[in-house]
């Protein structure tokens, strides 16, 4: 498991573990009970169920392959129980779709055997939080707006147990050692925002300020002011003196989104502060050193802007020093239902909703879409659904405003021609090799190219 959240603080509470290998109950039982949990184990699922009925735990530890029944068939007659316990699921032989059907059903983590006590012990204080908070809601009466959190505990946080989201979260660890520039790249509303965030939070920059500028939201004669300041007289209506974002980011990190949006002029005097690490406030004879980390991110191809004249390719090769990708939520389905369920449970604090939890068919509809607005757009529709639900879960009929298939129209990505035709032939190729089972040879007959042209292309979009 891995996310950038804070490490859960390790809440005492009692823990039932099942496993039929003796030694990892010995290993685990002791390990817990040291941290002063009650900790009960045992290694038949039968025995476990007699527990369950007799008694209540906070979180259940499951092997997912034990005789007479296997951690999944005992997840899911334990789930029907009232008020179960949250569960865990351990495994050896891990696959993305077992780990798929986990968090479906509403495990709070999928472990790959052999683990390491860190990772387990997040685990379990995670558990123990969203049990605490599952009291709460069902403490709440209806009608009852819960306290609503600060901004700094609301905003989204990096969160994912798949492949994809270990290895960009390796990076970003990787990154933020570094005092290199980063150019971080992906779809819009994958996060890149979160990213540069985390970047700056690990880094040696900490204490110091993260600025954002979004080049795009800007008009393009004031965006030169707003970067790099102003003197007093600079132009009409410049009453006084006024700090730029890079003198206000001095010692920090700034952050630049949409970096693509800047016009050739302003491209020009980025590459300059870049280069000789100074600028001059509109208006102003003097130049001003900065001391400045530039993140900067994009959802279009910068490569292919350059090569028509559109970005210049010095700045672009000075960007992309340490490059960043970004995943899809397609490329990470299996971290949907933490996801949805991260921001169902923020969302039923905010409009205090007692919402409980998605219904497995909801959770098959969230899984099943190709969400081309990625995670913001399933924070969006998670919210809508809590704002206008009446019920206590959410089932399939609460979700009837997503999209089917393939967008079209408005649910492109970007209005960007050559970002949305890029992105029709990603999905295109990773349906063509889902239906034939990864086979490249029958891929490359169904989409009627070579399998020279499929291998170009896998390698293109990183397949």
């Amino acid at each position: 498991m891995v996310t950038t959240t804070p490490a859960a603080v390790l809440r005492t509470g009692k823990i039932l573990i099942v496993d039929d290998e003796i030694k990892i109950l010995k290993l685990l039982s002791r390990y817990f009970s040291r941290q002063g949990h009650d900790v009960r184990v045992t290694t038949e699922p039968h025995e476990a169920l007699r527990l369950l009925q007799s008694g209540r735990y906070d979180v259940l530890v499951l092997d997912h392959r034990m005789p007479q029944l296997t951690g999944l068939e005992l997840f899911k007659q334990v789930r029907r129980q009232e008020a179960p316990p949250e569960v865990i699921l351990m495994t050896a032989h891990a696959t993305v779709e077992k780990a798929v059907e986990t968090m479906k059903l509403g495990a709070v983590d999928y472990i790959q055997k052999p683990f390491d006590f860190d990772s387990i012990k997040e685990a379990v204080g995670k558990a123990l939080e969203r049990r605490e908070e599952r009291r709460r809601q069902r403490t709440n009466a209806p009608g009852t707006r819960p306290p609503v959190s600060s901004p700094t505990e609301s905003r989204a946080q990096l969160v994912g147990q798949s492949q994809a989201m270990k290895e960009l979260l390796g990076t970003v660890e990787a990154v933020a050692a570094t005092d290199s520039t980063v150019l971080i790249t992906g779809e819009t509303g994958t996060g890149k925002e979160l990213v540069a965030e985390a970047i700056h939070r690990l880094s040696a920059r900490s204490a110091k300020s993260l600025v954002r500028v979004n080049c795009a939201a800007i008009p393009d004669g004031l965006l030169e002011s707003e970067m790099f300041g102003h003197v007093r007289g600079a132009f009409t209506g410049a009453t006084q003196n006024r700090r730029g974002k890079f003198a206000l980011a001095h010692g920090g990190s700034l952050f630049l989104d949409e970096i693509s949006a800047l016009s050739g002029s302003l491209q020009q005097k980025l590459l300059r502060v870049l280069q000789e690490r100074e600028f001059e406030p509109l208006g102003s004879e003097r130049t001003t050193k900065v001391d400045v980390r530039i993140l900067a991110a994009t959802n279009r191809d910068l490569t292919e802007l350059t090569k028509i004249g559109q970005f210049q390719e010095d700045l672009f090769y000075r960007l992309n020093v340490i490059p960043v990708r970004v995943p899809s939520l397609r490329e990470r389905r299996e971290d949907i239902p933490l996801l949805a369920r991260t921001f169902l449970s923020r969302f039923t604090r905010k409009l205090g909703k007692p919402v409980g939890d998605f219904s497995p068919e909801a959770m098959d509809r969230l899984v099943g879409y190709d969400w081309p607005g990625n995670v913001r757009e399933l924070e969006n529709a998670v919210e809508r659904t809590v704002a206008l639900g009446s019920g206590t879960n959410v089932h399939p009929e609460d979700l009837r405003d997503l999209g089917q298939g393939l967008p079209s129209g408005p649910h492109l990505p970007t209005l960007d021609l050559h970002q949305n035709l890029g992105w029709i032939t990603r999905q295109t190729i990773l349906r063509s090799l889902e239906k034939v089972n990864g086979r490249k040879k029958d891929a490359a007959a169904l989409l009627g190219i070579s399998q020279r042209a499929l291998s170009y292309y896998l390698r293109k979009y990183q397949l």
